[in-house]
């Protein structure tokens, strides 16, 4: 193993415990103390619209980041500076804990360092192997993902227990403290490194080559996909006009997915005629990208729901009974955010009992699990889990208490969900494109994680809306319930239509050519 890896390992657990340590005790720390000023129906609806409104940074600032480390820094300096930036985040947290204003300004620092460094170290541990020892990168980046659930499960354990017993200074500083340790370790390993440097503008890249369909012009045809992306466009002004209304994040999200809809179908119609103009490899890469836009698009509502787990979920367990544990004579008492520490946990757990023993129970029955028929069921079972979390909402509104423990089987069918679209989904989409389209996949499924969130924010602004309550009051239902009952429908219908589509996908390899 190359001497300078452990120094990135080390750095990745604890920026995943500084990570999900904060993100984790956001949303009761939001209702507890932050907006306490507000009326207390509305403290419920206005975390969530806080913590999905981070979320959305968290994965739209990555394209950032990629951009800057690409074109001016590299991924090393883009990664060490940021992580400053992340740092100063931190200790923003920390120190304004009753103000709003600084502890939002904290919040968009962590989002703009955190998602910023996102697709970098990952691709920079890629960085320090070559063709003497590509054969042990497998066995890194096994330990690269098993150190980010490491760290996501302490935090997930720990964080909660410290905002609960010693406030918010003490359990937003630690991760702090944790992200300040990642950056020196980090720091410490810079005379090992394997630098890349920064690129010259690839002239065959995605934008070029789908900018090239687009202008592009042909004898005696008119240029209808240059219209389809105008109506996309205008579509996108008129989004931005409405922010006043939406709010500046619903409406820049909805003018980005507006931008990216048409402007892809106008794209795919015109492709044709960037032949010529770039290499056939190039188009036909292009190509491959805006088909698997299709599939990411189907998966942002399991995006919507997955994410929810640290928001409305933990809402809904605010109003559980809390179970304890004797342990060596001192009882313990668990908080509704360590619910979270579940996933990590099963995340580590269902990878290998899957990769062990169902799948290849299935192709023993003679079905074989692939990369689409995996996704298809991974969002199919995070609608179940939807269900389930609504059915325990719906008792729970007709006044029968029940515990938080009841929460562990909606997170178990959550996270095998994850397992089947996260873990599997980009490694598909890589496969469908060339590497030289590598950037515009994990832009796009980054942008996939945002638009999850941005759904979100839609229906939780609509909940507001006095006719849109008097229609869910006529259901019988609590708003809370209708809504868990809503997110599940959602996905049970992206899962209907991404099978569908899966059927008909015609899946090339791009590893093998």
């Amino acid at each position: 193993m190359p001497r300078q890896i452990p120094y990135i390992i080390a750095n990745e657990g604890c920026e995943r415990f500084s990570f999900y340590g904060m993100r984790n005790i956001l949303t009761p720390f939001l209702i507890s103390s932050l907006l306490l000023l507000l009326p207390e129906a509305e403290r419920a609806g206005d975390a969530k619209h806080v913590f999905h409104t981070f979320v959305i940074g968290v994965y739209f600032f990555p394209l950032l980041g990629g951009w800057l480390a690409d074109r001016f820094f590299g991924k090393y300096h883009t990664v060490l500076w940021l992580s400053l930036v992340y740092c100063a985040g931190h200790a923003c947290l920390a120190a304004f804990e009753n103000d709003v204003r600084g502890f939002y300004a904290g919040l968009f620092l962590i989002a703009l360092g955190s998602g910023g460094i996102k697709p970098l170290v990952s691709s920079f541990v890629g960085d320090q192997f070559d063709h003497t020892n590509k054969h042990k990168a497998k066995l890194v980046f096994d330990a690269f993902y098993w150190i980010i659930n490491f760290g996501s499960f302490f935090a997930s354990l720990l964080m909660p227990v410290f905002l609960r017993d010693y406030g918010a200074s003490v359990a937003f500083g630690i991760p702090g403290i944790l992200m300040f340790v990642a950056t020196l370790v980090f720091w410490s390993g810079r005379k090992g490194y394997v630098h890349v440097a920064p690129g010259a503008a690839d002239p065959h890249s995605f934008l070029r080559v789908a900018r090239s369909a687009l202008l592009a012009r042909r004898p005696g045809q008119g240029r209808p996909g240059l219209s389809v992306a105008a109506l996309g466009a205008a579509g996108a002004v008129a989004a931005l006009a409405m922010a006043p209304t939406w709010g500046f994040v619903i409406a820049a999200c909805t003018a980005l997915v507006l931008l990216l809809a048409f402007g892809g179908i106008g794209v795919a119609m015109q492709l044709e005629r960037a032949r010529g103009l770039h290499p056939d490899s190039a188009v036909d890469g292009v190509r491959g990208v805006l088909r698997v836009l299709v599939v990411f698009a189907l998966v942002t509502p399991f995006w919507s729901l997955f994410d929810q787990k640290a928001s409305t979920w933990i809402v809904q367990a605010n109003g559980m009974l809390r179970p304890t544990l004797s342990l060596f004579g001192s009882e313990i008492r668990f908080e509704p955010a360590q619910m979270q520490a579940l996933n990590p946990l099963l995340v580590m757990l269902l990878i290998p009992f899957n990769n062990i023993a169902v799948f290849p129970l299935l192709r023993r029955l003679g079905w074989e699990p692939t990369a689409l028929r995996r996704m298809t069921a991974g969002i199919a079972l995070s609608a179940l889990s939807w269900v389930a979390i609504g059915t325990i909402q719906v008792v729970m509104d007709g006044g029968t208490p029940l515990s938080m423990a009841w929460q562990v089987l909606p997170y178990a069918l959550l996270t095998m969900g994850e397992v089947l679209v996260s873990a599997t989904g980009l490694e598909f989409a890589y496969s469908q494109a060339p590497a030289s389209m590598k950037g515009a996949i994990m832009a796009f499924w980054s942008l996939a994680v945002t638009v999850g969130s941005l759904w979100v924010l839609i229906v939780n602004a609509s909940v507001k809306n006095e006719t849109v309550l008097g229609h869910i009051a006529g259901t019988g239902l609590g708003v809370m319930a209708f809504q868990m009952y809503f997110f599940a429908a959602f996905a049970f219908l992206a899962a209907l239509a991404f099978g569908w589509y899966a059927r008909r996908y015609r899946v090339v390899d791009y590893y093998r050519s």
